[in-house]
Order: C-alpha cells, then sequence, then structure tokens
C-alpha cells in the first residue's frame, strides 16, 4: 500500500502537502475512496483513504491508527563531516535512517572537503526513506555546524560522548564502551581525519576515544558502522 508523509495529524482529517499530492495523485494516479497509509514523523502510522482527490491539497480521511511508535529510552546522535562526493553522504543519511537514527548533525572540520551543504534534498531523502521502511518517527537533520560549536555545545553533556579517529593512540572498541539506554552522540571526521586540535578539544570535552573497527573506513562507512554498534548495543 502507498504511504505518505504529513506531520501534526490531527483525526479524522489530514491535508499533504503540495510535493506529497502530486505524487499521489499526479504521479501514482490514485483516486477518491482509495485506500493509503500515512506517517506522521512523530510515531504514528495511519490507515486513510483518500477523500478529495487534489493534486494540490489532497485531503485524508484517516480510518485507523496502526501503531503510536513508543519513545525509546536512547538516542542516537551522528555528526558527521559531509564527503566530497555527495551521494556517499546521502548513502549514509539513506542507511542509518533504514537502521535508526535520531538525529544528525554535518560537521564543518578543518580537513572538510566540503565546506557548503544544502540540506533541502537530504530533507526529502530522509523522508523517502522514512516511507519506504515505514518509519514513523522523523530523525532531525540539522544545519552544517562548526566542529568547536558542536563541542562545545552545552546541551550535548547529558549524553555519552565519543569520537571515531585514526590517530595511533589509545582508542577503546565503541562496541565495548557503549552503554545501552544511553543518549549516545558520536563523532565521524572526514576523508582527512580530525586534525590533532580537534581531537585535543574533544577530549577535553569529555568524548571518549573510539575505534570502529581494524580497517580503516570511508567517511560514510564508519557513520553507517557507528549508527548500527550503537543500535545493536541497545538490543542486548
Amino acid at each position: 500500500m502507498n504511504i505518505f508523509y504529513a506531520p501534526d495529524i490531527v483525526p479524522p482529517d489530514v491535508t499533504l502537502s503540495a510535493e506529497e499530492s502530486a505524487h499521489c495523485i499526479r504521479v501514482l494516479r490514485l483516486g477518491r475512496g482509495e485506500k493509503v497509509q500515512v506517517i506522521d514523523g512523530q510515531g504514528g502510522y495511519y490507515n486513510a483513504v483518500i477523500a478529495i482527490a487534489d493534486a494540490k491539497h489532497c485531503k485524508l480521511t484517516i480510518t485507523e491508527i496502526i501503531e503510536k511508535q513508543a519513545q525509546r529510552d536512547f538516542s542516537i546522535h551522528i555528526a558527521i563531516a559531509p564527503t566530497k562526493n555527495m551521494e556517499r553522504f546521502e548513502w549514509f543519511i539513506e542507511k542509518s535512517v533504514e537502521i535508526g537514527i535520531d538525529s544528525i548533525t554535518p560537521l564543518l572540520c578543518h580537513h572538510s572537503e566540503r565546506r557548503i551543504l544544502k540540506t533541502d534534498r537530504l530533507e526529502r531523502l530522509i523522508i523517502s526513506t522514512m516511507k519506504q521502511a515505514i518509519i514513523p518517527t522523523h530523525p532531525l537533520l540539522h544545519e552544517l555546524t562548526g566542529f568547536k560549536e558542536f563541542v562545545t555545545h552545552p546541551d550535548h553533556h547529558d549524553a555519552d560522548l565519543f569520537i571515531a579517529h585514526c590517530e595511533e593512540t589509545d582508542r577503546k572498541k565503541l562496541s565495548d564502551v557503549c552503554r545501552a539506554g544511553r543518549n549516545t552522540i558520536v563523532l565521524i571526521g572526514p576523508e582527512g581525519d580530525f586534525s590533532p586540535d580537534e581531537i585535543r578539544l574533544a577530549l577535553e570535552y569529555q568524548y571518549i576515544p573510539v575505534s570502529l573497527g581494524q580497517n580503516r573506513l570511508r567517511t560514510e562507512t564508519a557513520g553507517i558502522v557507528a549508527c548500527h554498534t550503537v543500535n545493536l548495543c541497545n538490543r542486548k
């Protein structure tokens, strides 16, 4: 069954956005009375029927609340430097949403090769992935943020903090130090890794240096591994 995204649903009626309406009526050619499903990005998942088949303002009537996803007792926040090749960063976004992620912050680092990032396309990718994977909760995508601004932000310090870097220093395996039931933030650096000054700053702010395995991973792969590792930790 076709799935659509509509935030702030208040049953019994919901009007799809212009983009979702066009996809429903013009692309899929659905009509009045046809059954669809809709997610609200806040954990809600509903059955509905098309009440008004308008390509700009398609109106649905909710017929059943399928599920209201319970809030989990942990969150995963990956702060990652966008890759020079945008397709690789989009791959990270898509797969991390499929696996399960709560927040993504693109990081601007000393060695970053991509220093400008437009998030509109990435937001559309997130919503598309949510619909494909039937994920009713919308992960937060933040704007490109400087490394120092992110690391020193006071709101982050109620979480378990990790920095994954490649320097040959004492690092623990993320799988060994990740704790279930905890909000977790993992920093993933650019292709040239974090600078020594960035690593020192992170350690000063209580980030724990971690390894994601024996092999040196691409940035986007490291982000996926970190996301998967934290999810597995919370399923033990």
